[in-house]
C-alpha cells in the first residue's frame, strides 16, 4: 500500500452552511476526477475527518481501503453527503492534527506514505498550538499538506507554512474564493499522489 491520507476538513463557524456543501462538494468531485480515481484506486486507504475547535473533532469515514473504482465512487459519495457532526465554534487546527495522528495509528496497514490533508479557511485561534504537533508529525515521515481557502484571510498561506504543513514533502494550495475550491482540490490529490519530487 502506498498512501494513508487523512482527509481533515474545517467545520468551524467561519465556514458558512452553503461553504460547506461547496468543500464536500468540491472534493467529492475531485475525487472522482479520472486521473486522481486511477492515482488512489488499489493504491490507498482513505479516511474522513470534520473538526472545529476544542473536543469538536468527529471521524466521519473510517480507513477505507480503495481497492476497485467502486470503492473510491463509495467513498467520494459519503464525502459529498457528510454531515455536519462537529459544533461551528473555532477554529483548532492542533487539535484536529492530534486527531489524524490518533487515527494513522489505526491504521489497519504500514503504507509508503502518511499524509494528513488538512483543508481550511482561517487559522487556528483555538486549542493546542498546531506547531509542535506539526514538528512532532513530520519527525515521524508524517506529511501534512495544505489546502487554504483565502476569502476571508489573504494571507493564510503563510500561517499553514509557519504552523501547519511540514514533513516529506509538504506543501499547500490555495483557492481565492470557494468557487475555486474543486480545481484546487483536483491539483492537490493529483500532486499528492505523484509524491515528493526527489
Amino acid at each position: 500500500m502506498d498512501i494513508a491520507m487523512v482527509l481533515a476538513v474545517d467545520g468551524s463557524a467561519s465556514v458558512t452552511y452553503d461553504e460547506f456543501g461547496l468543500i464536500a462538494g468540491g472534493m467529492a468531485t475531485a475525487l472522482r476526477d479520472p486521473t486522481v480515481a486511477a492515482g488512489l484506486t488499489g493504491n490507498c486507504v482513505l479516511s474522513l475527518l470534520l473538526w472545529s475547535g476544542t473536543g469538536q473533532q468527529d471521524i466521519i469515514t473510517g480507513w477505507t481501503p480503495i481497492v476497485t473504482p467502486a470503492d473510491l465512487i463509495a467513498f467520494a459519495d459519503g464525502v459529498d453527503n457528510m454531515p455536519r457532526t462537529v459544533r461551528a465554534g473555532n477554529t483548532a487546527i492542533g487539535e484536529a492534527l492530534l486527531a489524524a495522528l490518533t487515527l494513522l495509528a489505526k491504521v489497519p496497514a504500514v503504507p509508503k506514505r502518511n499524509i494528513v490533508n488538512v483543508i481550511g479557511d482561517g487559522r487556528s485561534n483555538d486549542g493546542i498550538a498546531p506547531g509542535p504537533v506539526r514538528d512532532r508529525m513530520a519527525a515521524a515521515d508524517i506529511t501534512i499538506n495544505g489546502l487554504c481557502i483565502l476569502h476571508e484571510e489573504p494571507d493564510l498561506l503563510t500561517s499553514y507554512t509557519e504552523e501547519v504543513i511540514g514533513g516529506p514533502g509538504a506543501f499547500a494550495v490555495t483557492c481565492r474564493e470557494y468557487k475555486d475550491f474543486t480545481e484546487a482540490m483536483r491539483q492537490k490529490l493529483t500532486r499528492e499522489i505523484k509524491g515528493p519530487i526527489v
